[in-house]
């Protein structure tokens, strides 16, 4: 019998280029992967293929273009390219201002907004301050700064647009939903603190309450909040209420030590993302006594940490929730410092609830 053998070499040599292939395309997408010396020479070429592009543009474009402006479009396309209305790059100025606001202070004209499909709208305006002096007032919409559109532009983006040095002075278009009327206003800019907490005592009834108002969840408003809720009680408030209405949320810590003023131990709020374990934060204790009854308001502008405050009270059985429905964002951003002194705010897990349950964003 005659014994005919295939030839399989060709048959491993396909293998092989499949095998080689697949393992390229994977590669390519994780370069952390790659054995240092190839790692570099791909990303080199990444770079270089940038550099070509830019200098294209530089050589032929019929409208000089700077060069810092190419690269922080390239790095907001980056990160635009998610598809996360919540995860942004800022530029070096932009970062500088989105700080300051972490950190209760600004200069700008004295209003809280919330981002809105026109622009920007408007949630308070601070007494006193150069939007009241205006005339602008809460649902009022700002769709332009110095002649430029800001509709479909991020809040932290179109914020910095209005803020600047105190002293200048910033265009802004004010269109009013309630009369279709639209108006342009020119505002001096100054130099902002941010009320981030109040507080009074209302009689209803022969009842006394003290009605506490936190604006935003910046650096230390736990502390300014606590000071509010004390002196109301101190007056002989029966009853508190809190007013979260317009806040749009701000820094994780300050919603869990918050909340912590009204639950004195257990869960607040649970953290859990793709690359990250769960990590859960409880109350830190000192809280208040159990007994006094607290109301949650809220409505459209209450976010994120306003949410998890809110969520905490009421899955606890602390407060009951008054209101409108609440904007929506179960997520948790942070914030890296980049080496070109921008920002990456980055969405890098949901938030649970102490009934497990995150908000729909």
């Amino acid at each position: 019998m005659l014994l005919v053998r295939r030839n399989r070499s060709p048959l491993i040599v396909l293998a092989v280029v499949l095998v080689a292939l697949a393992g390229g395309i994977w590669l390519g997408g994780h370069p952390q992967n790659l054995p240092g010396g190839v790692r570099d020479v791909l990303v080199d070429d990444d770079r270089a293929l940038r550099a070509e592009l830019i200098e294209t543009i530089n050589d032929n474009f019929y409208r000089k273009v700077d060069d810092s402006t190419l690269e922080d479009a390239s790095l907001k396309g980056i990160v635009e390219s998610l598809g996360d209305d919540f995860s942004h790059y800022l530029t070096p100025k932009e970062a500088s201002v989105f700080r300051d606001s972490v950190q209760g202070e600004f200069e700008g004209v004295g209003m809280n907004v919330e981002e809105n499909r026109r622009g920007l709208a408007v949630l308070r305006v601070f007494d006193g301050s150069p939007a009241a002096g205006a005339g602008i007032k809460r649902d009022d919409l700002i769709v332009a700064v110095n002649g430029r559109s800001i509709a479909g532009v991020n809040s932290e983006v179109a914020t910095s647009r209005i803020k600047g040095p105190s002293g200048t002075t910033v265009n802004l278009d004010v269109l009013d939903p309630r009369t279709a009327r639209r108006r342009t206003v020119k505002v001096e800019r100054r130099r902002i603190t941010v009320p981030v907490a109040d507080g009074r005592i209302v009689e209803r009834g022969g009842v006394k309450l003290g009605l506490v108002e936190l604006a935003s969840f910046s650096n230390g408003a736990h502390g300014l909040l606590r000071k509010r809720v004390d002196a109301a009680l101190a007056k002989g408030a029966q009853g508190l209420v809190l007013d979260l209405r317009g806040n749009g949320g701000g820094l994780l810590t300050e919603a869990v030590l918050v909340s912590s003023i009204f639950i004195e131990d257990g869960r607040i709020v649970s953290v859990r993302g793709r690359t990250r374990p769960e990590r859960t934060e409880n109350a830190v204790g000192d809280a208040i006594d159990g007994d006094v009854p607290v109301v949650v308001l809220v409505d459209g502008g209450s976010a994120s940490a306003s949410e998890i405050v809110t969520g905490a009270l009421r899955d606890r059985g602390r407060g009951t929730i008054v209101g409108t429905r609440t904007f929506g964002k179960g997520l948790v951003q942070e914030v890296a410092d980049l080496s070109n002194g921008g920002v990456l705010d980055l969405t890098v897990a949901n938030y649970y609830l102490p009934s497990g349950k995150t908000i729909p964003t």
